[in-house]
């Protein structure tokens, strides 16, 4: 399947200042990133941002990146303007890789854009793995997922769903277990253009999940359930050291 992957990419951040520059053994966050994704089975890998010195640093490292405006209220606005600039067709396949996930796997990617091709009825797809620990499924930090017999995704929620009427006792999960949402995601780039033209649903305010808007609106989302457990993210300064650390004892990025 051809697919192009675009990592937004914002400067702005409020828990960790110019977030995707950091730098990580000597590259910039948002060059690891994109590294990352040239190693999966993408045609190309672009770089969205909103600012020239993250254009430079890409530029300067060999990723291609594009210039997008700066009043973009989301990552997914962000590459609807670059699916124009593009000038990709309705049923291309775009997949949206974070600009702060240095460790991201390119099977994962792959595994990704694959769901979407396999669910002609899905305008999207996504990825989540089990859930091992009942701090994670009652955090409301860590999205969980539901899905339904055909693998796609029926709600996604901040709370802990699928909530197990007769467990035994509160520290106990399901069987099988619950899911967690991984914010990798595939689109058709027809969709993707559309998307933010589509009214903002309540339960997507209500639970700050762009995901839910999807939904609410009557379609898809295809769900890849993975075994792997995906590396750490990058949302604060703690993170940042949790990563570099990893990448100084030179941890694989990739299986």
């Amino acid at each position: 399947m051809s697919f192009t992957v675009l990592i937004p990419a914002r400067l702005a951040s409020t828990r960790l200042p110019r977030k995707p520059l950091a730098d990580i053994a000597g590259l910039p966050m948002v060059v690891r990133v994109a590294r990352q994704a040239l190693r999966s089975n993408a045609s190309r890998v672009v770089v969205a941002s909103d600012h020239a010195d993250i254009v430079a640093a890409c530029a300067e490292h060999g990723v291609t990146a594009l210039l997008t405006r700066t009043d973009h209220a989301t990552g997914s606005d962000r590459l609807a303007e670059c699916c124009a600039l593009l000038g990709l067709d309705g049923d291309a396949a775009v997949v949206n890789v974070q600009g702060d996930e240095p460790l991201i796997d390119p099977s994962l990617i792959n595994a990704c854009a694959a769901e979407l091709q396999t669910h002609s009825d899905c305008v999207m797809s996504t990825v989540a793995h089990a859930i091992g620990c009942i701090e994670d499924f009652t955090n409301p930090n860590v999205v969980k997922v539901v899905l339904d017999a055909h693998g796609r995704a029926l709600l996604f929620s901040r709370a802990a769903i699928p909530c197990w009427r007769d467990a035994p006792d509160a520290s106990t999960l399901s069987s099988p277990a619950p899911l967690r949402h991984v914010g990798i995601y595939a689109y058709r780039a027809g969709f993707l253009r559309a998307f933010p033209d589509l009214p903002v649903s309540p339960l997507e305010t209500t639970e700050s999940l762009e995901q839910l808007r999807v939904l609410w609106h009557g379609e898809r989302i295809a769900v890849h359930v993975t075994t792997l457990t995906p590396g750490p993210g990058v949302d604060t300064p703690a993170d940042l050291e949790r990563v570099r650390a990893l990448c100084a004892h030179g941890v694989q990025t990739s299986h």
